[in-house]
């Protein structure tokens, strides 16, 4: 039996094993793809503390190693289900284990919707984005898109705009849904364009680099090219919290609705990360989150 097992391996759920090894409890991670998470989709990290730049995968390589040198156990399987038997925990796994253990990190993380357009993951951290806190620096003085038309995308591309020479508003609806205030900000600056009811059907490269988009217009059907270093998708996450409902309450949008504690209805359950209900979505957040849960999770097993 193990004292912890965490529930994915990113950012979240690597810090939290570290914080429970470092106090002296036995730790297994099951990732169900690869260690990293989202930042991993990252060419250059230059917000973490204590590295000038790095990439997305030395950051996910280093957490790695330092997990196991710390003596992790690791397992590639996708956890379907979590049962609760007195204090045990019992981890299930669509290949079929079973694994049992005192407390459960949930750091399941989200994934970005795509576009769905053909060659689209080929380009991800290769001009197209989801960060322009992450990675709008490398689109200074450059022409951007932006896919979406909440929130989300009316943010990213204030804060583009402050750094590329145009940004390009691409939404399918024939209006922006983001909240008014925001829009009079973005559609106030001179090097703001907009293209309401349409959609992005193709992505345009050169040698290999992406330079532009071809988008139609619902109405008339009629195609227009335009040219872009870079796109900026913002049309939603998708968490995929839905196996663990029953444990953890999630809120409207299917996050787990925890506070900054990290704790749920359930005892000896914690969560961890952008999977938790959260204004700040970031590599430094997530691995703040995984320190408060593991340290919640060893003072809850010390007083079993």
């Amino acid at each position: 039996m193990y004292d912890i097992i965490v529930v994915g391996g990113g950012p979240a759920g690597m810090t939290a094993a570290l914080y429970a090894l470092r106090n002296g409890k036995s730790a297994l991670v099951i990732e169900k793809a690869g260690f990293g998470g989202q930042i991993t989709n990252s060419p250059k990290v230059e917000n973490f503390p204590g590295s000038l730049s790095l990439s997305g995968n030395e950051l996910a390589d280093s957490m790695f190693s330092q997990i196991m040198e710390q003596g992790a156990d690791i397992e590639i399987e996708t956890v379907s289900e979590i049962k609760t038997e007195g204090d045990t925990k019992i981890v299930c796994t669509e290949e079929g284990s079973a694994f049992e253990c005192k407390a459960v990190i949930l750091a399941t993380g989200v994934k970005h919707r795509l576009l769905g357009l053909e060659g689209e993951t080929d380009f991800i951290g290769e001009g197209i984005s989801f960060c322009a806190v992450c990675d709008g620096d490398f689109f200074s003085g450059k022409t951007v898109c932006v896919a979406g038309g909440g929130n989300s995308a009316l943010q990213e591309a204030i804060l583009l705009s402050d750094k590329c020479k145009q940004v390009i508003m691409l939404q399918d609806l024939p209006y922006f849904t983001g909240e008014e205030r925001l829009q009079k900000v973005l559609f106030g600056r001179d090097n703001v364009k907009a293209f309401t009811g349409v959609k992005i059907e193709k992505l345009l490269a050169e040698q290999g680099e992406l330079s532009g988009v071809e988008i139609s217009k619902a109405e008339s059907g009629t195609k227009i090219t335009v040219a872009c270093e870079g796109l900026f998708v913002a049309i939603g996450l998708i968490p995929e919290n839905e196996p663990f409902k029953d444990l953890a309450a999630l809120n409207e949008y299917g996050y787990f609705d925890s506070g900054e504690d990290c704790t749920t209805k359930t005892p000896g359950i914690f969560v961890a990360g952008d999977c938790r209900s959260k204004k700040i979505r970031q590599v430094t957040t997530a691995a703040a989150d995984g320190t408060i849960a593991a340290l919640a999770a060893c003072e809850y097993i010390n007083q079993q």
